[in-house]
């Protein structure tokens, strides 16, 4: 390993490997392909991230690899793939750290941001591309991407990509980068897609599985998980209580629908707790102000949909709640795994509704968990204060000697230029992802409104006829017709005759009305 990659990482306090990366360095520093396969929290980026600045040659180093891609200044050396925004924005933080004594340009490229800066960007130069497939294969489509000096490839989180749909447009990017590079696949779990993925692009790969003697199981022994069946109108209340136990740090709440997320996230902060949201109805400008917030501790709740469930690495995360059961086992995995990462501990908690029960059951018998039927759980059971070491006094709302965070609003909404819509439900009041905000709206409303009473005041009137009909026609000749409109209002208004009617039976004219 190089002395300048060494250096960077024992300054952000990272100097021991984890099981993961003590299997693969030996390995993919050498140039092989592996196939890397460990469960979620256990140091997987790094395990392909050190291997890959490896490689990358910049100016001042001699270019020792003459099997490879001959380097040229500017163009990508190492691309990296990933399924998700979050995801893209945190393998690029790691790989900006370990590369921070060296002159490695590393550049994130994903959708939701203005085509330009990116483009500016690899007009430039870079040496590291981490992107996700959809931006990836526009930019290479229009010529600002070139792939074709690439020598390592990764594609992280495998699985995620094969279940959102990606395989196809990974094979694209896969066949615009040279056959001589090294390539690394990472991931949680294993399909037999992903196999078959590898079999096709891999040349003879190392398949790595990381596993800890003493946690043998599918799930990470250091995460202490819980299950309470739940009435989906108590859930809130409960969640309440479950952020006011002893020992809680920055806690995750997940649902499986945009809606829930944003009500959540709002009841939340109406009880006086510091939460932000990300989900996929907010700009991209909103999630990344919401997710700095929570890394920076602006606010120590963050509820999120499952699109946050690979892309968080958050450290003094303690609690993950699972507000809405999970789809399946994997995101059950995925979840769970925000917490206990990097050798640390957490707690995990799952609400499960009575409509869950078919889809819980299939996950706790799939892990192996031992649940079986969750016991029925209200905000005032007992046993829920005991597990979670909730004191006896909190209430549903937090009183406001403890509201200490500063909130979302004291994290900077950044203008990313945002491509479609602006904003969207649970989008920050003030202004929506990156887009014009309400205010600047509102104050050109009114302008408007100002320009075009002017000038109406300004415009003469004109002068109209009216004319009155009968029955659809145009009244006979010498019929009374209805004269201008004066403008001096002498006109006396006309007396009509009134009806009164006996029995349904209409009156005569002139009759005095009852």
């Amino acid at each position: 390993m190089l002395p300048a990659t060494v250096e960077a990482l024992e300054a952000v306090g990272i100097t021991s490997p984890f099981p993961i990366q003590a299997l693969t360095l030996p390995v993919a520093l050498h140039g092989h392909d592996i196939i890397g396969q460990a469960k979620t929290g256990t140091g997987k980026t790094l395990g392909f991230g050190i291997p890959l600045l490896q490689r990358v040659v910049v100016d001042g180093e001699i270019d020792t690899e003459t099997t490879l891609a001959p380097v040229v200044p500017g163009k990508p050396q190492a691309l990296v793939v990933v399924p998700t925004r979050e995801l893209c924005v945190q393998v690029t933080s790691d790989l900006v750290k370990a590369a921070a004594r060296r002159s490695i340009s590393v550049l994130s490229i994903y959708g939701g941001r203005a085509y330009e800066p990116q483009v500016e960007a690899l007009r430039k130069g870079v040496e590291v591309v981490v992107g996700t497939p959809g931006r990836l294969i526009d930019l290479a489509q229009q010529g600002h991407l070139d792939l074709g000096h690439v020598r390592t490839l990764v594609l992280d989180e495998a699985d995620e990509m094969l279940d959102l749909g990606f395989l196809p447009d990974v094979e694209r990017i896969v066949r615009l980068i040279p056959a001589g590079r090294q390539t690394m696949l990472f991931s949680a779990t294993m399909p037999g897609a992903i196999i078959t993925l590898a079999r096709a692009y891999m040349h003879h790969p190392t398949h790595i599985r990381a596993v800890d003697p003493d946690d043998d199981g599918l799930t990470v022994k250091a995460v202490q998980q819980h299950a309470f069946r739940a009435h989906a109108m108590d859930k809130v209340e409960m969640l309440a209580r479950i952020l006011q136990s002893d020992g809680r740090g920055l806690t995750l709440v997940f649902c499986r629908t945009k809606r829930t997320a944003a009500k959540v996230a709002d009841d939340l902060a109406e009880r006086g707790f510091a939460s932000g949201a990300v989900h996929g109805d907010l700009g991209q400008g909103a999630r990344e102000q919401a997710l700095r917030a929570f890394r920076n501790g602006k606010v120590d709740v963050l509820v999120a949909t499952d699109v946050a469930a690979r892309g968080i690495d958050v450290q003094d995360i303690t609690h993950v709640v699972n507000y809405q059961c999970p789809e399946d086992e994997k995101t059950y995995l995925h979840r769970i795994g925000r917490t206990a990462r990097a050798g640390a501990s957490g707690t995990a908690i799952t609400f499960v509704d009575w409509d869950d029960m078919p889809r819980w059951s299939l996950i706790d018998k799939a892990l192996d968990l031992g649940f079986g039927e969750p016991e029925e759980t209200y905000s005032n059971s007992d046993h829920l204060y005991e597990a979670l070491d909730i004191p006896r006094h909190v209430t549903g709302r937090l009183p406001r000697s403890q509201r200490t965070r500063e909130g979302l609003g004291a994290e900077v909404l950044e203008d990313l230029g945002e491509t479609g819509r602006a904003s969207g439900r649970g989008a920050p009041k003030s202004s929506g992802g990156g887009g014009r905000s309400r205010d600047t709206s509102r104050s050109t409303e009114r302008r408007s409104d100002r320009a075009e009473t002017s000038d109406k005041a300004e415009r003469p009137r004109r002068a109209r006829s009216r004319q009155r009909t009968r029955s659809g026609g145009a009244a006979a000749d010498g019929a009374p017709a209805a004269a201008q409109d004066s403008t001096d209002g002498s006109r006396p208004p006309r007396e009509r005759p009134r009806r009164r009617s006996r029995g349904g039976r209409g009156g005569g004219e002139g009759e005095p009305a009852s």
